[in-house]
């Protein structure tokens, strides 16, 4: 048998039976206020408290990696002073070879000019050589006259003729004597020169080496202030590593402690939040025994509005599964395919062509039925909104903000609200809660449902929310 989604109607035992329902509504209204806010400290202190935990994690891996970056500081530094060490020492030893090399320059110097004089007193002796050859030459021209003479003079000029033969042999081994002199001197004299044009070579070479080795210790000196700077600037690093993993290790247990505080007052806040959630079902169960009673008159009439479209619905989905429009299972289907590029997320079911095709009038004329009235729509019972009312079923645009307060049909609202609307089999539900327009912006309405039946089996409910 199919159930029924009416009740008999309460009759009026008086003023006080409304005045309890208006106070029970009031007291609602507050109570979803509070647990509004709650909601929000909640998420907020959620929030607070997970990027907390993101910099005690943080915290604690920086002082992992300033530990180890202190480790890699100090044997940079250290190995960096050793590295000063041996600079400085070969910095001393290259200019003890310049200085060496300095010596070596001026001795080849000195040689060059040595040998230049070497060369002269070896012209002279050339030329002194040269004039001894000549009187020797002279001198055997004599003795060869003196013979000549000697020979003309007979017995008498014997003696004479032994002295020129004498003279001659002298002046012969004297021209010899000059001769090889004059031969040992050119071999000394083409030696000088070629040692000259080796020391000429040796010293252009050697002045260059000089002004290597001079620019070599200018740029060395450079080289050795720009460490010196080097090691002074690493010895600050050292110093700000240390007193930075100083300030950290202080730091650190002020973090913890900080989270601590904030994890007790979310935890505290989220059990006032879940104590004041239960007090929002037992204000609206309240409201609902108060209107049972017979009070709240003036929501009788939309509650019976409610009642009566929710049964029209009912029908019209018997009556497409019955004329073949749609199956039984399509219309219980959960599988919803999300629409791409759609933002928030918006998605379509097997039965949603239909509800679009059925649904419509019944909502829109729901909207003439009160002034408070802001919507009227059909959930299933996971929330899922196909179809709603025209002013908010908008295209989508770029706007995020814009599509959640214009964009709502093929929506899912699995809020509190939205899954007890869309799950509730009593005939009627009367719910307070803040509707959420996007941008950050709430309004506080009340949601009256009633359950929509289709052969038999709850499908979800028709929503109607209004202001107070």
């Amino acid at each position: 048998m199919e159930q029924t989604s009416t009740f008999h109607d309460p009759s009026p035992v008086g003023a006080s039976l409304d005045r309890l329902a208006e106070n029970a509504a009031s007291l609602g209204q507050e109570v979803v206020d509070v647990e509004g806010f709650l909601e929000d400290l909640n998420q907020r202190t959620g929030d607070l408290l997970a990027e907390l935990r993101n910099v005690r994690k943080g915290t604690g891996t920086v002082l992992q990696m300033n530990a180890s970056v202190m480790v890699t500081i100090q044997e940079a530094y250290a190995e960096l002073e050793q590295t000063q060490a041996r600079f400085l020492d070969g910095h001393a030893k290259t200019r003890q070879a310049g200085e060496l090399g300095r010596q070596v320059t001026d001795w080849i110097d000195t040689l060059e000019r040595r040998t230049g004089n070497v060369g002269q007193i070896l012209t002279d002796v050339q030329q002194s050589n040269n004039q001894v050859a000549a009187i020797a030459t002279q001198v055997n021209m004599l003795a060869i006259n003196a013979k000549i003479e000697a020979a003309r003079a007979g017995e008498a000029g014997r003696g004479f003729s032994v002295v020129a033969d004498a003279i001659n042999a002298l002046s012969q081994q004297t021209g010899v004597a000059a001769d090889l002199i004059s031969e040992n001197v050119q071999r000394l004299v083409d030696w000088i020169i070629q040692l000259q044009k080796e020391t000429g070579s040796v010293a252009k070479t050697s002045q260059t080496l000089s002004g290597v080795s001079k620019m070599s210790q200018e740029l060395t000196i450079q080289v050795r202030d720009a460490l010196d700077l080097t090691v002074g600037r690493m010895k600050l690093v050292r110093d700000d590593a240390v007193e930075a993993d100083r300030a950290l290790r202080v730091f650190s247990p002020q973090i913890e402690e900080t989270f601590n505080i904030v994890r007790e007052s979310a935890d505290a806040v989220a059990e006032v939040h879940d104590r004041v959630h239960d007090l929002v079902d037992l204000s609206e169960t309240l409201v609902q025994d108060s209107v049972m009673a017979g009070g709240g008159a003036s929501d009788l009439p939309l509650i019976r509005a409610v009642q009566a479209r929710a049964s029209q619905i009912t029908q019209l989905f018997n009556d497409a599964i019955d004329s073949g429009r749609i199956s039984f299972e399509d219309m219980f289907d959960e599988e919803y395919r999300s629409i791409p590029r759609t933002n928030p997320e918006q998605l379509m079911a097997p039965f949603t062509a239909l509800t679009d095709s059925l649904l419509p009038e019944i909502l829109e004329t729901a909207l003439d039925l009160d002034e408070r009235i802001v919507f009227c729509a059909a959930v299933d019972r996971n929330g899922y909104l196909p179809t709603h009312n025209r002013k908010f079923s908008e295209p989508q645009g770029d706007d995020p903000v814009w599509n959640m307060a214009h964009s709502r049909n093929r929506r899912i609202f699995d809020d509190r609200v939205g899954l007890k609307a869309g799950r509730n089999k009593t005939p009627f539900l009367m719910q307070v809660y803040r509707r959420d327009m996007g941008g950050g912006e709430f309004m506080l309405m009340k949601d009256l449902s009633a359950p929509i039946f289709v052969k038999n089996r709850h499908w979800g409910g028709l929503r109607l929310a209004f202001q107070f």
